[in-house]
């Protein structure tokens, strides 16, 4: 297998008029943003190309937008923001896949309570209890509970009485300022172990890139590249959705395939990691730039 390693974005501009982005390791890493990676999206824009963000963040889309403004990427770089948890505000609202309205409307919370407003404004209420809740809704980790192990009660008590968990960020993990740290898709992993039931809301399930591909506006599939750090999610969730993809290899590959961000992997090693992912993306770059 191989898979060309492009060192700009230019080299590819040509061929598309539409760009998925991803935001944790392409834009920035919970940090400022890179500056190759804004003046990329400048030479976009300069290009008359359309570009969203497709983030797997477990809340709304405006919150995501005014992070991305406070780390130095302006509203002017970009046609909108989607999230998976306005993705999930979505399907609970309005019945968008998976159909999430009929579990119930009392949810219990898996995450800190700064981030319990994803539902505000719907008929949907958060339970003291796991034997009060119709579903768990799980957005992350949380300072009471730190990681899985601190979990397994909870998640097993869940799993007895039969409670779907909707889990509003697929990723795995995350890396923040260098340091990996544990999300929602862990959580749901852990519970599909124990038998309990997952539905999932982002990144690479289909809702989050039809509802992207209705943001572009642009009718040809083929004009569209998705760009993205993660295998699991970006590169395979564009394969399901039918549209090319750019692997960043920056970002979450990085230390697999031992590189610092801004490095070109070896192709060897690159060819290796999409075979055992089965992934096959156009192209690979180390970092979102021109």
């Amino acid at each position: 297998m191989n898979i060309p390693i492009i060192s700009g974005l230019a080299e590819l501009s040509d061929a598309y008029d539409g760009f998925i982005l991803d935001v944790w390791g392409v834009v920035h890493q919970g940090g400022d943003a890179y500056g190759e990676a804004v003046d990329c999206l400048h030479q976009l824009r300069a290009a008359g190309k359309r570009v969203i963000f497709l983030s797997n963040a477990p809340r709304r889309a405006e919150k995501v937008g005014d992070s991305l403004e406070e780390k130095g990427i302006a509203r002017a770089l970009h046609d909108g923001v989607l999230s998976s948890g306005e993705a999930a505000r979505f399907s609970f609202e309005a019945g968008g896949e998976p159909v999430l309205g009929k579990l119930g409307k009392r949810y219990f919370l898996l995450a800190t309570p700064s981030d319990d407003d994803l539902l505000y404004g719907l008929d949907y209420a958060p339970s003291a209890t796991v034997a009060e809740a119709d579903f768990l809704l799980a957005i992350g980790l949380s300072d009471a509970r730190p990681d899985l192990a601190a979990h397994e009660a909870l998640l097993q008590d869940a799993a007895s009485r039969g409670l779907t968990m909707v889990c509003v960020n697929p990723d795995r993990e995350v890396i923040r300022l260098g340091t990996r740290e544990l999300c929602a898709g862990a959580l749901a992993a852990r519970y599909e172990q124990m038998g309990g039931a997952a539905a999932y809301v982002g990144k690479p399930h289909p809702l989050v890139y039809r509802l992207s591909l209705d943001m572009l506006g642009i009718a040809q599939k083929a004009r569209v590249l998705a760009v993205g750090d993660g295998m699991e999610t970006d590169i395979s969730g564009a394969k399901i959705a039918g549209i090319d993809s750019l692997l960043v290899t920056g970002g979450l590959l990085a230390k697999q395939l031992g590189v610092s961000r801004l490095d070109s992997p070896e192709p060897a090693a690159l060819a290796e990691i999409c075979r055992q992912a089965k992934q096959r993306p156009r192209a690979a770059i180390p970092a979102l730039r021109w």
